[in-house]
């Protein structure tokens, strides 16, 4: 496994793997890899040939009062898995490195991202795109994988590929979970054991959510002041949003009527965890 920590190196891998023909999957992260992650470069390993992972604690998607000082960082960990799993490269740059101190460019897409996450959040998705597509031009990836856990960024990637014509792949993967049903997130660590406990009412709410729906409720506003009381029964949390979205569009839906995504953000305790469930009536 090759560590890479300057864009002109990554750019010179990139070209001499692309003379030989070799087509390259490509996993973005933030580091302090989880299952989830792992999960999505076998994904990526099953459909290229070579396989790059960046490790990059992104300074502009994190706001003002967000944990960018604290978010959660063990390169040697990461690597060591990332070795386990037989990655070919690992892209590890400097803030510096993205971002000299001229920069001026940043991508923006609109619609997508005044919803969900990007309502509380301002900024927070032009960041991720910035990165991505500069990261997309730099390893210039075949396919790239995302997780579904993060919904909402993966329809923003893929609208962001679409309008931009970029010839890249975007594919999603399914949510990884722990036993107990909590999405896995670098987050978690923050978690004591109570909070834990309450964050596992997340997963649960949008299970409740999914009964309400196949027991034939079609009101979204009904089952979202169902999950909001069951959720405040929870100590230590604290809801951001519940909302019951078109899959595509991310517009509230008025009757349930096709399938929708259920999404839900919440603090528990100083951590905000997200998820989300697509649900067919």
């Amino acid at each position: 496994m090759e560590v890479i920590k300057t864009i002109p190196e990554m750019k010179a891998k990139v070209k001499e793997l692309k003379s030989r023909g070799y087509k390259i999957g490509f996993v973005p992260t933030m580091g302090y890899l989880h299952e989830g992650h792992l999960s999505l470069v076998r994904k990526a390993k099953s459909l290229a040939d070579k396989v790059v992972v960046s490790i990059f604690v992104n300074p502009l998607q994190f706001g003002p009062k967000e944990d960018f000082r604290e978010y959660p960082r063990d390169l040697e960990r990461d690597l060591s898995l990332l070795e386990k799993e037989e990655v070919d490269v690992v892209f590890v740059p400097s803030a510096e490195e993205m971002y000299p101190s001229d920069y001026q460019t940043y991508v923006e897409v609109v619609n997508l991202t005044d919803k969900l996450c990007g309502a509380f959040r301002p900024g927070h998705f032009k960041g991720v795109t910035t990165v991505v597509l500069k990261l997309f031009n730099i390893i210039q990836p075949d396919i790239a994988v995302f997780g579904e856990k993060d919904y909402q960024q993966l329809l923003v990637i893929k609208q962001m590929v679409k309008d931009l014509n970029l010839d890249i792949e975007i594919v999603g993967s399914p949510t990884v979970r722990e036993p107990d049903g909590l999405a896995m997130s670098s987050r978690n660590i923050y978690l004591s054991p109570k909070e834990r406990e309450s964050a596992l009412s997340l997963n649960r709410a949008l299970e409740l959510a999914e009964r309400l729906v196949k027991e034939g409720e079609k009101n979204p506003e009904k089952i979202k002041k169902t999950l909001f009381e069951f959720l405040r029964m929870h100590p230590y949390l604290i809801v951001q949003y519940i909302e019951i979205v078109d899959p595509e569009t991310l517009d509230p839906i008025e009757v349930i009527e096709k399938p929708v995504v259920c999404a839900i953000a919440a603090y528990v305790g100083k951590a905000r965890l997200i998820d989300n469930k697509l649900i067919e009536p």
